[in-house]
């Protein structure tokens, strides 16, 4: 294996754990929505990621203080859509939005990453790229409906969709924007002053909560959920993540996003006793075989 395809193949195992890693945070998240608020979930959940980041990276960042005032305002929008805005997003529409719309809208965050790319970047999309999205989205859909034509019939969208949408665009525009990361910015410093500063955007919602904060005792099992949020979910799926991008490109790693629900569907299957059909078999099969076609290198006409 030649270093080229040694790089693009850690680009996708680097976005396979960072998917993996965030269909633990849909599950964790699930169980927490009732017992912390969503701007203090996600305020709890960038503090702790930065405490645990901070011993490895504070040096880099010292060293690196003159490039990050230099790039204050691009790393200040790529903090607030990638870290203030996405997750917390999610967790507010989790309250008032269905399970089934929160995969159907949670899933165009890749396409919404192509049209994008080609609508702003120019970037080509081939008839590979577009039939293998669309073998990807109806082995999505097939999942999320689990073979029942009629669940489509009785969807109801209402304003935690909205905000779902919203979430998916933040995290693609993020995403897209990493290209432009600074190349004499290390990625762990990178992280760290990401972290940093969504924190800082984060803490008005936060202080805002104050008055209608729900205050629980702490447990075992939350204080478990939010250390996995902060470190698997943060830390370490956006350190896979921003390095996929960086060895594939925010197109090509969005196309690995798709498997998700694969990931989701089979943690609800060994921690909630979920059963898997063979639907599930046949989603799976139809997301692969369309990621495969859609990252095929050959010519195409489109």
């Amino acid at each position: 294996m030649n270093i080229k395809n040694k790089l693009i193949t850690n680009g996708y195992v680097f976005a396979l754990l960072a998917t993996i890693l965030w269909s633990g945070n849909f599950i964790v998240a699930r169980d927490i929505r009732d017992i912390v608020d969503p701007f203090s979930l996600s305020f709890y959940r960038w503090f702790l990621a930065t405490i645990i980041l901070l011993p490895f990276a504070i040096v880099s960042l010292i060293k690196n203080i003159v490039i990050v005032k230099r790039h204050f305002i691009y790393l200040s929008i790529v903090s607030i859509l990638g870290v203030s805005l996405f997750n917390t997003l999610i967790y507010i529409a989790s309250h008032t939005s269905s399970a089934l719309n929160l995969s159907i809208i949670s899933i165009t965050f890749p396409i919404i990453v192509i049209i994008i790319s080609r609508a702003i970047f120019k970037e080509h999309i081939g008839i590979n790229k577009f039939a293998g999205i669309l073998i990807v989205l109806a082995g999505v859909l097939l999942l999320i409906i689990r073979g029942d034509i009629s669940v489509l019939v009785n969807i109801s969208f209402n304003i935690g969709d909205l905000w779902v949408l919203l979430a998916a665009i933040s995290f693609a525009i993020y995403s897209i924007l990493l290209r432009y990361k600074p190349k004499t910015l290390s990625m762990i410093t990178f992280q760290l002053i990401t972290f940093i500063l969504g924190t800082i955007y984060l803490t008005p919602l936060y202080l805002m909560e104050f008055d209608t904060r729900i205050i629980n005792e702490p447990t075992v099992t939350n204080t478990i959920s939010i250390l996995y949020i902060a470190i698997c979910s943060s830390l370490l799926a956006f350190i896979f993540w921003n390095k996929s991008i960086e060895l594939l490109g925010a197109t090509k790693a969005g196309m690995i996003y798709y498997t998700l629900p694969i990931f989701t569907g089979s943690l609800a299957f060994i921690f909630l006793d979920e059963t898997i059909s063979y639907v599930h078999l046949f989603s799976i099969l139809l997301i692969f075989t369309g990621i495969y076609i859609t990252n095929k290198n050959k010519k195409e006409i489109l």
